[in-house]
């Protein structure tokens, strides 16, 4: 009995403190809106310094489709540089996997960033996220004809993710 009035007031305590939980948001949330036409808008055509045939300008990959939804990126490229990464669409068909890849897609990004390439690795729990990431970030590389300068490419082709792989 000397034990009932902890337990009833740590259940009370922890039952407000998950009632009054808000949900993460993140400026990848913010840009997670669909798009229409999924087509690649260039602003100018020029050589790199490097040598590569890269295209500066803003690119949209193709939309790629997993069973967590469909996730779509866009690239813009600058003096044979990937500057800036963002998300179009990303995988919305239940709210456990869009937090997971509204979670993981900054870390993408800044991988991508880093490593100036769409083969990055994967993150821990977002594997399908990952993959569908980098393999639309690559369709969009390819329309801009960019090259990295390792010469890595990630897999364009998402059906090869393995069923026991996570979000």
């Amino acid at each position: 009995m000397r034990r009932a009035p902890i337990v009833l007031t740590a259940t009370v305590l922890g039952t407000a403190g998950v009632l009054l939980l808000k949900p993460l948001t993140t400026t990848a949330a913010a840009s997670a809106s669909p798009v229409t036409d999924g087509a690649s808008s260039t602003t100018t055509s020029s050589a790199t310094s490097t040598g590569s045939s890269a295209k500066d300008g803003t690119w949209t990959g193709a939309a790629e489709t997993t069973r967590f939804g469909t996730t779509q990126v866009k690239v813009t490229i600058s003096g044979g540089k990937i500057t800036e990464v963002s998300t179009v669409q990303l995988n919305q068909a239940d709210p456990r996997s869009y937090q997971i890849s509204v979670d993981a897609a900054p870390t993408l990004r800044s991988e991508v960033l880093a490593k100036q390439t769409a083969a990055v690795d994967v993150v821990s729990g977002a594997t399908y996220t990952s993959d569908a990431y980098e393999a639309s970030l690559q369709s969009a590389l390819d329309q801009a004809g960019f090259a990295a300068a390792d010469g890595s490419k990630a897999s364009t082709d998402v059906s090869n993710i393995q069923e026991s792989g996570g979000h």
